[in-house]
């Protein structure tokens, strides 16, 4: 049996466009979650908690029968999340961390159809390339980073920054397809 319905429980233009590529119509919900790391919490446990939080504050919003999708990425470099940038000095500070450096990028994806929750992840290693204060600062102009996770983006400009990836690049990009769809077919098949 299949969901009645699918919703996107997030504002990611970028989540918006690779959901589309499942051939599934959709529709988007945009709960106010507080992404803040608790003390103690492993980058893992983080990553899933806030997806599975998202998905199930969007399905408040949504009609029983509704599956929705919720999901987190975060980039972690040596034991440190760096979030979305705060500032320019947060960002200098972040891709400074990054620059020669290789780091992980991690999305978990979490569903919820009534009472049936799961929660899948994907990462990826991204090595950088050294980056000097000249790059650093004409990227931040671009715009670009500003509500990204490690503040960057690899689908764009960062993209010439990456050396070498291993992994998923939609784990990096935010929304794994290949785990999206399974999750889907999983919890489809539950309901």
């Amino acid at each position: 049996m299949s969901a009645k319905a699918l919703a996107l429980a997030s504002g990611s233009p970028r989540r918006f466009e690779l959901l589309q590529l499942l051939d599934r119509p959709f529709s988007v919900v945009r709960p106010q979650v507080p992404e803040q790391i608790q003390p103690h919490e492993t980058p893992l446990a983080y990553v899933q908690r806030l997806a599975l939080s998202k998905a199930q504050a969007g399905a408040k919003l949504c009609d029983a029968g509704t599956l929705v999708l919720g999901a987190d990425t975060i980039v972690v470099c040596g034991n440190e999340v760096l979030e979305k940038p705060q500032n320019y000095q947060h960002f200098v500070s972040m891709m400074t961390m990054l620059s020669g450096n290789t780091h992980q990028a991690v999305t978990a994806v979490a569903g919820v159809l009534n009472s049936i929750e799961d929660v899948v992840v994907s990462s990826a290693n991204v090595t950088f390339k050294a980056l000097s204060e000249a790059e650093i600062e004409a990227y931040w102009h671009s715009g670009e980073p500003q509500d990204k996770a490690g503040g960057y983006g690899i689908q764009g400009r960062a993209s010439k920054f990456v050396t070498h990836l291993e992994g998923s690049y939609f784990a990096v990009v935010g929304l794994p397809m290949y785990e999206t769809e399974q999750l889907i077919q999983t919890i489809e098949g539950r309901a």
